[in-house]
């Protein structure tokens, strides 16, 4: 088992290892002094991993559990409503502890109602998919999404603990498996050429070292910019187009990850016409890409686009942030006015995306 510190404002460690969700009662046991424990899981998770996860707590503890429909559409106001009127009848108080079990949907649902019922309730993330592993179950950061966008309602609220059982991964779909992989090519992109290169076979790498190697990476920068005002952003490269595309076909047609492939593509062809980035970076990621599974084109003009990216909350100031590559391993945040990007988007053909 691997051991990373997260040093925020309010520390925590992420175990990875296998067979981990067995010993869950063991492995948190220390993050406070609960008495009941809330598990809020999908249904499709909680079929292959919910029992395992409530068979390790003793008797002394209770434990409650809040299945929702799986998928983007439940991470809404609507199921987060659904939540607090379930830990109010079983009575949760700021003493106890909320378990999210899943993947980021479930992640940032139940973060967010941790971070918001009573003001605060201590949670742990057990991710269950490649992406919540790699990504979005460290650093704090939890959402809903609304009509408007993409995790447009949110707060920055740190886990007591995250357990990473790369177990969980073999009951992956090949879309679920590739979609994680879209994040650790990011990780690659903006941080670490050598890791760009060790998932070039990634049917026989490690996915404990690679596992690891991106959450070391993203535990450096959130430690440096905890609320996402600086260095942070660079972990948003694809993510503007990404959203965008996911939200344009309402959150159906492509996964999370599949959106920040193409974003990643895409915002690194129009940075190489800029001349921003070395010509050949985009070729590189589309075989990367391509090679796993991942899409790295898709049909929306570029004023949909530039619409739906105006509503991002990357834009400070009536600009935004765009996080492109100077080559691979290496990026920068480089900002732009609305009548910039939408100039910089137009650079493509026929303003086609």
């Amino acid at each position: 088992m691997k051991t990373i510190e997260v040093k925020t404002n309010h520390p925590y460690t992420v175990l990875i290892g296998e067979q981990l969700l067995p010993r869950t009662a063991e492995l948190i046991k220390d993050v406070c002094n609960y008495q009941k424990v809330a598990i809020i899981s999908d249904d499709m998770v909680a079929d292959y991993y919910l029992n395992t996860v409530v068979s390790s707590f003793s008797t002394d503890k209770q434990v409650f559990c809040y299945i929702f429909p799986h998928g983007e559409q439940s991470k809404s106001a609507d199921t987060l409503l659904q939540i607090y009127h379930f830990l109010a009848q079983n009575q949760f108080t700021r003493s106890d502890l909320i378990i999210a079990l899943g993947g980021g949907v479930v992640g940032d649902l139940a973060g967010f109602a941790a971070s918001s019922f009573l003001r605060g309730i201590p949670y742990v993330q057990i991710p269950t998919t490649l992406l919540a592993q790699v990504d979005s179950s460290v650093g704090g950061k939890t959402a809903i999404n609304i009509p408007a966008g993409k995790n447009l309602v949110g707060s920055f609220y740190q886990p007591a603990r995250v357990l990473c059982d790369t177990n969980t991964l073999s009951t992956l779909s090949k879309v679920n498996f590739s979609s994680g992989i879209a994040e650790v090519i990011k990780y690659a992109c903006i941080y670490d050429r050598s890791l760009f290169e060790q998932i070039q076979d990634i049917q026989h790498a490690n996915m404990t070292d690679i596992i690891t190697r991106c959450i070391q990476i993203k535990a450096d920068i959130v430690c440096k910019d905890e609320f996402d005002t600086g260095m942070r952003m660079i972990l948003n490269f694809g993510h503007t187009i990404g959203h965008a595309i996911e939200k344009h076909y309402h959150f159906s047609t492509y996964t999370h990850g599949q959106g920040v492939a193409i974003g990643m593509v895409k915002m690194t062809q129009l940075s190489e016409k800029a001349g921003l980035t070395q010509p050949g970076c985009a070729q590189q990621i589309i075989k990367l890409c391509q090679s796993v599974g991942l899409p790295t084109d898709c049909e929306i003009d570029t004023q949909t686009l530039f619409d739906i990216c105006c509503l991002d909350k990357k834009n400070l100031n009536q600009s935004i942030h765009l996080i492109l590559l100077k080559e691979i391993g290496t990026c920068l945040i480089h900002k732009l006015s609305h009548s910039e990007f939408q100039a910089f988007l137009n650079q493509s053909k026929d303003n086609q995306l």
